[in-house]
């Protein structure tokens, strides 16, 4: 009767427990569910707005000149959101923006977005800085994004946040968006390099280099190496 007891006393409190680890891997999955629809959502902003970018550069109705404006503009508009709730923008930056970075530097990632494509317009002819950005807009967001969903390996070349599946897709997608523009062969090698330069994290004073950056620099010098030594 006392081992009955101590059983009966014992299963209310293993119950509660299971309860909790229940509710905790609810909470859990409800979390990854809520990460994985807003990293989407930024990475689709993300192809919208490279988009846009390459078409109009194109056309020739924007030029490193007002792109160098827009960017100006940018960051003049984080700095007075970082210390003021400025209506729309501010609910904006909620909606695409992380929080560490909303606090901290809003608008991170368009900022760096407009520096990378500044950059690959100054520096290469423009062929090679659309073929850049196209790689930068397609291969990049579907790398995380396949990476998200498929991604069960670990990546070996130095980060391992970045799955190995997304890295890969990111290659695939980034020479079929860059092919538009260069030749096959460059866009081909052109996007594999980025692709893994865009899975290694590079530092400069301690902190990470941004991939907005890294993958165009890196997709327009392999094309315009490709054409110097080629």
């Amino acid at each position: 009767m006392i081992n009955a007891n101590k059983k009966k006393e014992i299963k209310p409190g293993v119950r509660r427990n299971a309860e909790r680890r229940t509710e905790k891997r609810r909470e859990i999955k409800k979390d990854e569910a809520d990460t994985l629809t807003f990293e989407i959502r930024r990475k689709i902003f993300h192809i919208l707005l490279g988009s846009i970018l390459i078409f109009l550069i194109y056309k020739s109705i924007i030029d490193a000149e007002i792109i160098f404006f827009i960017l100006i503009f940018g960051i003049i508009l984080s700095l007075i959101c970082r210390k003021y709730n400025v209506l729309v923008i501010s609910k904006a930056l909620e909606f695409f923006d992380r929080k560490e970075h909303t606090k901290q530097f809003p608008g991170r990632g368009v900022i760096f977005f407009f520096i990378g494509v500044l950059l690959v317009i100054k520096l290469f002819p423009e062929d090679i800085a659309l073929a850049s950005i196209a790689i930068l807009t397609i291969g990049d967001s579907l790398s995380h994004i396949f990476g998200l969903y498929f991604g069960r390996t670990k990546n070996f070349f130095g980060n391992d946040r970045k799955m190995l599946e997304g890295t890969i897709f990111g290659m695939i997608f980034g020479f079929l968006a860059a092919f538009i523009f260069v030749a096959w062969y460059e866009a081909l090698i052109a996007s594999i390099v980025a692709m893994i330069a865009e899975a290694v994290e590079f530092e400069l004073n301690k902190n990470p280099v941004d991939d907005n950056v890294v993958v165009p620099l890196v997709a327009g010098t392999v094309i315009i190496l490709m054409r110097i030594y080629g």
